[in-house]
C-alpha cells in the first residue's frame, strides 16, 4: 500500500514537471529519494563543531599554550583559519591581559604566514614583547624592522614601552626623535608623555604638556582630556578639573563618553565629594552602551568605593541581563566589590555561580575570595575552598596556596605557612605570577632549622631550589636539621647501650 502511494506521488510530480517546467523524475527515482529523505530524517543531527574562539576561551589558565589547540582545530575537517579571526583573538587576549598567550599567537601567525605583518601589526607585536620579555627585547625587535616598517606606529609602540617602565630619559629622547621624523602628528605620543608623569606622581607637569600639544596644532582626544582631568583631581584642584571638563564638552570633535564622566566621578570619590560623585556616575551610566561589560565593571567598582552595595548589585543584575557574555574578569570585579564591602557570604554565593557558568577555570577568580578570607583571618575557610577544588580534580596554582601561606605567616603560624608554601612549590611554574615573599621564606627556614624533621627540610629545599637560588639561609636550615638528627641518633644509641 505504501509502495503504491509512493508511485502515485511520483506520477503527480512528473505531471507537474510537464506543466511547470520541473525536471522529470521517474517513479523509481522518486521512491529512492523519498526513502533516502526518510532515513536522513531518522538520523540524529550532527553535532555542530565549535568555532575557533569558542574552542580557545574555555582553556583556562593564562599560561596554557594556545597554538597547539589552534593547529588541532585547523586540522579538523572543514575548519579554515582566517587572518581576521586570528587578529581578533590577539586583540581579545590583550584586552584580557593575557599577554603571553597573545604574543604566542602573534608570533605563530606571523611565522606561518597566516597574517602578513603591516606596521600596525609590528606595533602590536612589539608592545606584547615589551609586556612579556621587557624593554630590551622590544628594542631588539624594533631595531630589526626594515626601514619601510619603521613608521609612526612601531615608533609609538616603543615609546609606550619606555613610558610603561617609567624610563624618563629614554621617553624624552625617543619622543624628540619622533618629532624630528615628523611622527608626532596625533595626540598618542603626548598622551604617553602625560601618562608617564601621572604614573610618576608628577601631576603638575601634565597641563603644560597638554598646552604644548594644542600649541603645536594637535587636537586633544578623549584620553588626553581624561589624563588632564585626573591630574587636577590628584591635586584636589576641582576648579581646574571642572574647567577642563567644560572645555572638553565644548569641543565639536569630542563626544564625551561614559569613561570621562567615570574619571570625574572617581576624582570626586577620592575628594569625598559624594553628591557630585553620584551625579557623574549617573551621567556615565546614561552615556554607556548597555551591552558594554567594561563599563559595568568600572561603574560597579566605583560604587564599591562609595560603599554602595545596592547600586553595585543593581548594575550587576543589568550586566547579567544585557551582556551576552559574562567572562571571568566580570566575576572577579564583582567579587572584589563584595569582599571590599565585607559581604563574604554573598561573595561565596557568587563564586558558586561562577563555577556553574562553564567559564574557563582561571584561579584569579577564586583568588579574590581567598584574599578576602586572608584579610579577615578566615583561613580555615580558605583551606576548605582549596580542598574543594582538589576533590573535584582541579589543581590550585601556586598563587592560590601562596595567599593562604601569607595569612598564616601574618598570624605567626610557621607550621601552617610551611605547609601551604610546600603546596605552592609542588605546583610551581615560572612566570605564572607567584613570587615567594623573602620574609615568609625566612620564617619558614628558621622554623625548619629549629624544629623540622630532616626529611621534611630536605624535601622542602629540593622543591624550593626550583623557584629560589640556593642561599645561606637554606644551607643553614639543612645544617641545623642534620645536626639535630645526628644528635637524636647518638642519644638513641647511648640509650640502647646503657
Amino acid at each position: 500500500m505504501a509502495s503504491s502511494s509512493l508511485f502515485a506521488a511520483a506520477r503527480r510530480l512528473i505531471r507537474l514537471g510537464r506543466r511547470g517546467g520541473l525536471v522529470a523524475v521517474s517513479p523509481s527515482r522518486a521512491a529512492a529519494l523519498s526513502s533516502r529523505s526518510n532515513s536522513q530524517n531518522d538520523r540524529p543531527p550532527q553535532a555542530r563543531q565549535l568555532g575557533l574562539q569558542s574552542t580557545l576561551w574555555p582553556l583556562g589558565h593564562p599560561g596554557t599554550p594556545l597554538v597547539p589547540e589552534i593547529e588541532l582545530w585547523a586540522a579538523r575537517d572543514g575548519n579554515r583559519l582566517r587572518s581576521v579571526e586570528l587578529q581578533r583573538i590577539v586583540k581579545e587576549l590583550r584586552k584580557r591581559r593575557r599577554h603571553t598567550q597573545a604574543l604566542e599567537v602573534s608570533e605563530w601567525m606571523n611565522l606561518k604566514g597566516h597574517v602578513k605583518f603591516l606596521p600596525k601589526d609590528h606595533a602590536i607585536h612589539l608592545d606584547l614583547i615589551g609586556q612579556v620579555h621587557g624593554v630590551e627585547a622590544a628594542e631588539t625587535y624594533f631595531n630589526n624592522l626594515s626601514d619601510k616598517d619603521k613608521t609612526e606606529k612601531p615608533y609609538g609602540a616603543l615609546l609606550n614601552c619606555y613610558a610603561r617602565e617609567h624610563l624618563v630619559d629614554k621617553v624624552l629622547a625617543h619622543f624628540q626623535k619622533m618629532k624630528e621624523l615628523g611622527f608626532v602628528f596625533s595626540p598618542l605620543p603626548y598622551n604617553n608623555l602625560m601618562g608617564l608623569y601621572t604614573n610618576l606622581g608628577q601631576h603638575e607637569r601634565v597641563p603644560s604638556i597638554m598646552a604644548e600639544m594644542k600649541s603645536n596644532g594637535i587636537v586633544p582626544d578623549n584620553f588626553s582630556y581624561r589624563i588632564c582631568i585626573n591630574s587636577y583631581g590628584a591635586r584636589a584642584d576641582f576648579f581646574g578639573l571642572e574647567n577642563t571638563l567644560e572645555e572638553m564638552e565644548c569641543q565639536p570633535q569630542i563626544v564625551v563618553d561614559w569613561n570621562t564622566y567615570a574619571v570625574v566621578a572617581n576624582n570626586y570619590i577620592k575628594g569625598n565629594l559624594r553628591e557630585k560623585a553620584y551625579s557623574f556616575l549617573q551621567k556615565a551610566e546614561a552615556k554607556m552602551d548597555k551591552r558594554n561589560s567594561d563599563a559595568y565593571n568600572h561603574l560597579i567598582s566605583l560604587y564599591g568605593h562609595l560603599g554602595d552595595k545596592s547600586e553595585a548589585k543593581r548594575l550587576w543584575a543589568l550586566q547579567m541581563s544585557n551582556c551576552k557574555r559574562h567572562i571571568n574578569i566580570d566575576y572577579t570585579n564583582m567579587l572584589a566589590v563584595l569582599v571590599k564591602l565585607d559581604e563574604i557570604a554573598e561573595a561565596e554565593d557568587l563564586l558558586k555561580e561562577w563555577e556553574s557558568s562553564k567559564n574557563a577555570l582561571d584561579f584569579q577568580v577564586p583568588n579574590v575570595l581567598l584574599t578576602g578570607y586572608r584579610q579577615k583571618g578566615l583561613l580555615d575557610k580558605a583551606e576548605t575552598l582549596l580542598d574543594g577544588f582538589l576533590k573535584r580534580g582541579k589543581r590550585p596554582p601556586s598563587t592560590s596556596w601562596g595567599i593562604v601561606a601569607i595569612g598564616y605567616a601574618e598570624k605567626g603560624n610557621a607550621t601552617k605557612a610551611f605547609e601551604m608554601t610546600k603546596n605552592a612549590l609542588s605546583v610551581y611554574a615560572p612566570n605564572t605570577g607567584w613570587i615567594l615573599s623573602p620574609s615568609i621564606l625566612e620564617m619558614i627556614l628558621k622554623y625548619l632549622g629549629d624544629e623540622g624533621e630532616l626529611k621534611d627540610v630536605e624535601t622542602f629545599i629540593d622543591l624550593l631550589k626550583v623557584a629560589v637560588p640556593m642561599n645561606s639561609d637554606m644551607t643553614e636550615a639543612l645544617s641545623k636539621a642534620r645536626a639535630r638528627d645526628e644528635k637524636k641518633a647518638e642519644e638513641a644509641t647511648e640509650a640502647l647501650n646503657s
